[in-house]
């Protein structure tokens, strides 16, 4: 068996951090989302690898390399537009050959990893697998609708009126039938190749669908709000750890001070993650807070959130709820004139108390 990853895509909602970084490498608890999926892989037995990239190749080449740090073989695979997932397995085509796949979405974040169900399809050879959820706006997925015996019996991307609420979730396997359904695709209303539309191909034309609805954990995270929920849910299974030093300073709960982090005459209330070689000095690190790598917070209060490499936090009385980019400055403003200064990159959201 081989596995496909997508990880091609703008992430337009997660703008502006995806402007100049690419969302499968935004971290959780101080590791790319995209790590999370690669371990996932690896633990389940497989070895050869897809990576589909588009405009972020570079940055995805950099982070993953050739694979072997996961115990993986990977090949990049170029797709110059993201024209739907069903586009990514053709023009994996020569890749995957002959050998079933398992197809995993570079975003997406499941908790449990990928074994029981790679297990379940080698046992029962059906042509397609797919992971269904419950979620609250079908809406906003791929949707599946199920006979009074379980049975998958249509499949629809996005539809406007669900047939129910049971979304399929990043995760699909295939045997080579698929190749054949991609084939026969016309592109969307969406222009896109929907892996919706094969799916259905493959149970129109009589071939076994089989679905799994799970109850665990699983987040797309595409935006904000779920990477601060992804973070907070991996933070709450972290043990605490110190390879870095703490002076003066209260650890209170699971706190991972990583090597070369240094705290002090500062409160740590867990879970939180410090992140090497950066620097927390008078200031307040609260729960579900993943401080990446060279950050400096100093004389700052800050909870929930989440801060990339080498920004810095200084003066700061109270942030929460927040993504903070690589090399970012955050600075309070001056008392007078009493005015707000911003300088804001496109598609940029931001809230003010006045």
């Amino acid at each position: 068996m081989k596995a496909l990853v997508l990880a091609g895509g703008s992430g337009t909602r997660l703008r502006p951090i995806t402007h100049t970084s690419a969302k499968q490498l935004v971290p959780v608890a101080n590791k790319p989302v995209l790590f999370y999926g690669l371990e996932a892989i690896a633990a389940a037995g497989v070895r050869e690898l897809g990576i589909v990239v588009g405009d972020t190749q570079a940055e995805i080449e950099a982070a993953v390399g050739d694979g072997s740090a996961f115990g993986l073989q990977v090949t990049y695979l170029r797709q110059d537009a993201p024209l739907g997932l069903a586009h990514a397995v053709l023009i994996a085509r020569d890749f995957l050959g002959d050998d079933d796949f398992v197809m995993y979405l570079g975003d997406n974040f499941i908790v449990g990893g990928i074994n029981d169900l790679v297990s379940r399809f080698v046992q029962a050879k059906p042509d397609a697998q797919i992971m269904l959820t419950q979620v609250g706006d079908p809406r906003q997925f791929g949707v599946a609708e199920l006979d009074a015996a379980g049975r998958v019996i249509g499949l629809e991307e996005k539809p406007q009126r669900p047939k129910s609420d049971l979304a399929l979730v990043g995760v699909y396997l295939f045997t080579p039938a698929v190749h054949e359904a991609v084939a026969e695709l016309k592109p969307s209303w969406r222009g896109e190749l929907e892996i919706t539309d094969a799916i259905q191909w493959l149970i129109d034309h009589g071939r076994h669908v089989e679905s799994t609805t799970i109850t665990g954990y699983w987040k797309d995270t595409g935006n904000v709000t779920d990477m601060l929920e992804v973070n907070r849910l991996v933070l709450e299974h972290l043990d605490a750890e110190t390879h870095g030093v703490c002076e003066d300073s209260e650890l209170i709960g699971r706190v991972t001070l990583q090597p070369g982090a240094r705290v002090e005459r500062s409160r740590i209330v867990g879970p939180a993650i410090i992140g090497p070689g950066a620097r927390v000095s008078d200031s307040y690190v609260g729960p579900f807070t993943s401080i990446g790598a060279d950050c400096v917070i100093d004389g700052s209060e800050i909870e929930y959130s989440i801060v990339l490499p080498r920004a810095s936090i200084q003066g700061v009385r109270r942030i929460e709820a927040s993504l903070i980019g690589h090399d970012v400055e955050v600075t309070p403003a001056p008392n007078t004139p009493r005015a707000h200064r911003l300088v804001l990159g496109d598609h940029s959201k931001v809230q003010i108390s006045s």
